[in-house]
C-alpha cells in the first residue's frame, strides 16, 4: 500500500472523485488512464463508493484510494474494495489510529496549526490541507506550517488549473487533490474524452511545476 501511494504522490495530481453510477467506473479507469493520470481518490459521499473503489481498483495500472472517509467501518470497506490509501476531510483519531495500526497509509485533513500539531504527535509526516483556497490559499499553508518544517501538504478544495503551478511550486507540497478534470456532470453524462483531455492538461502543468523546481 505504501509503495502505491508514493506512485501516486509521484503524479502530483490525485483526481478527486464524486461517482453517483459505479457503472461508469470503468470508463472512468479508462479515461484517466489515457491522460496520463491512473489514479483516483473515491470519496465516500455518494452510494456507489464502494462499487466504483471495487472496479477501478482491479484495473492493471490504477491506483485508488478512499477519500471523504469518516469511520473506521468506511476504512475496512474501502481496503476490502481494493483501496489502498485513505483520506479523511478532518483528523480522526480513531480512524488514523486504526489505519496507522493495519500499514494503510492515511491522509487526514488539517486547515490549523492545533491539526498539524496533532497530526505530529500520531506519527505522521504528511497531511492534507483543506479546504485549501475556502481557508487562505498558500498564504496560509505557509503561515500555519511555519512551525512544522518536517510537515508535507496535499492542497485540496479549489484547486484548478489557475493555481495548480503555484501549489505544486511550493517545497512542502509533494502533490494537490482536484476535481476540476473528473467533475460529476462529465462522468454523469459520459464526456470520458473531455475527461483525458483535461488530464492530460493537468499532466502538463504538474510537469511543467517539476521544470521549475531547483
Amino acid at each position: 500500500m505504501e509503495e502505491k501511494f508514493a506512485e501516486a504522490l509521484k503524479l502530483r495530481i490525485i483526481p478527486v472523485v464524486a461517482i453517483h453510477d459505479a457503472g461508469h467506473a470503468d470508463n472512468l479507469a479508462d479515461a484517466l488512464i489515457a491522460g496520463g493520470l491512473p489514479c483516483a481518490e473515491i470519496t465516500f459521499r455518494t452510494d456507489a463508493a464502494a462499487g466504483a473503489i471495487k472496479i477501478m481498483a482491479s484495473r492493471d495500472g490504477m491506483i485508488v484510494g478512499a477519500g471523504t472517509v469518516l469511520t473506521i467501518e468506511q476504512v475496512k470497506q474501502a481496503v476490502d474494495c481494493g483501496a489502498c490509501f485513505i483520506v479523511s476531510p478532518g483528523f480522526s483519531a480513531k480512524v488514523v489510529q486504526y489505519c496507522l495500526d493495519n500499514g494503510i497509509p492515511v491522509t487526514p485533513g488539517i486547515s490549523t496549526p492545533t491539526d498539524i500539531q496533532t497530526a505530529y504527535e500520531y506519527g505522521l509526516r504528511l497531511v492534507k490541507f483543506f479546504p485549501a483556497e475556502a481557508f487562505g490559499g498558500l498564504k496560509t499553508l505557509e503561515a500555519v506550517s511555519a512551525p512544522y518544517p518536517m510537515m508535507r501538504f496535499i492542497p485540496t478544495g479549489g484547486i484548478g488549473p489557475h493555481n495548480l503551478l503555484q501549489y505544486l511550486s511550493h517545497s512542502r507540497v509533494p502533490a494537490c487533490g482536484g476535481s476540476w478534470m473528473v467533475k460529476p456532470d462529465l462522468i454523469a453524462k459520459r464526456q470520458f474524452e473531455e475527461i483525458s483531455r483535461l488530464a492530460r492538461e493537468a499532466v502538463e502543468l504538474a510537469g511543467k511545476a517539476c521544470e521549475a523546481s531547483p
